[in-house]
């Protein structure tokens, strides 16, 4: 059984209040007040669904106790309907101005005055019902949101993987790389990072760009797949005429890596992934390949990659060379400052170095773990 609507009766003469609560008692719950500040307390205590407010009485006057009903956080849910013998249109006005809902003149007729409380109700009834509605719309799309979010994690996170994957591929033809992708991808996040904090490239490295560099830049070699394993797994130094072979793999990279970005423009990291896989193997002095770029009409996230390639490439072990002593790598980055590499860029290899150091140490560490493991599976 649906419960009785709450007024709230509030006039200072006894007789009136009588009148209304006759009119009233059979439909409604009642309570009354005699002033201003007895409305406002039993207001919290009685939280009346609508308030008949008298507006000339002791203290404070109707309209100031309408606005403070109508200014507390359960002002949108309590209907106001001030009742007076001030009829004047500025008298009218004021009681509107102080937010009341409706306004009825003394002497009032019964009947009228009665119908306009259930109308009063029934507005109210109509605003919990949308309110009610609103916070179902609002929890749907707060689980649309959630669940699009999810699945757009997870579409990333394939995506991701098959990417990687496909570097992987054809960074396995190489046997001295090992790990060679990974280090590459997180050398560039240490020094992109680096560089949004602080230097000339603040403004260019926000939170997409970070994203597309950990996409794109596994992919920068995967034109070797092109290039024929005589000359790729070569031990010894590589003729003139095989090293020119070799550059064709930024080509053969990016031209594959143009043509999946134009079958999908969802894919958008692909565009940084063609800057990246084309222009990896330019200097900032001009002298690289192929394009022959210097400066800065070389892609930053290709630059950012030149030095993390070039760093991991001294401190790895190769089929024709051994690696290189940390501070051997270090001193030959340092000096290619403005030469092979970008000097803003080198400044900040020189800040962030502990974190490629510290990030190889946990490699090394992972690399032992998994090899302790293998011995273990041999030896069971």
């Amino acid at each position: 059984m649906k419960s009785k609507g709450r007024i709230l009766i509030v006039d200072d003469k006894p007789i009136n209040i009588s009148i209304l609560c006759a009119l009233l008692e059979p439909e409604f719950t009642l309570e009354t007040a005699g002033n201003g500040e007895e409305c406002l307390e039993k207001c919290r205590r009685f939280e009346p669904d609508l308030v008949l407010l008298d507006i000339v009485m002791p203290g404070i006057n109707g309209y100031e106790v309408c606005h403070r009903i109508k200014s507390s956080p359960v002002g949108g849910f309590t209907q106001v309907i001030l009742v007076s013998g001030r009829a004047s249109p500025e008298e009218r006005l004021q009681g509107y101005e102080s937010q009341a809902d409706d306004y009825i003149v003394k002497p009032f007729d019964h009947d009228e005055l009665l119908w306009k409380v259930r109308v009063q109700f029934r507005l109210r009834d109509a605003h919990a019902r949308l309110f009610k509605l609103y916070g179902q719309i609002e929890a749907n799309n707060a689980e649309l949101e959630q669940r699009v979010a999810e699945r757009t994690a997870e579409v990333t996170a394939v995506q991701d993987l098959v990417v990687f994957s496909l570097a992987k591929l054809a960074d396995s033809r190489d046997p001295d790389t090992g790990e060679h992708l990974v280090r590459i991808r997180a050398y560039s996040q240490i020094l992109a990072k680096q560089l949004s904090r602080k230097g000339p490239y603040v403004d260019e490295i926000d939170d997409r760009f970070l994203n597309d560099l950990y996409r794109a830049s596994p992919l920068h070699d995967i034109g070797k797949v092109g290039i024929p394993d005589a000359i790729l797994q070569k031990p010894g130094r590589l003729t003139n005429c095989e090293f020119e072979l070799m550059k064709q793999h930024v080509i053969i990279g990016a031209e594959a890596l143009e043509k999946g970005l134009k079958q999908s423009s969802a894919a958008q990291f692909l565009q940084m992934a063609v800057d990246v896989t084309r222009y990896h193997h330019e200097r900032f002095d001009g002298t690289g390949y192929c394009a022959g770029l210097s400066g800065c009409q070389i892609p930053l996230s290709a630059r950012i990659v030149a030095l993390a390639d070039v760093y991991d490439a001294l401190t790895s072990k190769r089929t024709y060379k051994p690696a290189f002593q940390l501070d051997t790598a270090w001193e030959i980055i340092v000096e290619a400052s403005g030469s092979h590499f970008d000097p803003a860029i080198v400044d900040g290899f020189r800040v962030c170095y502990d974190e490629f150091l510290q990030f190889a140490s946990q490699d090394v560490a992972e690399d032992l773990q998994v090899q302790k493991e293998i011995a273990c599976l041999v030896g069971a």
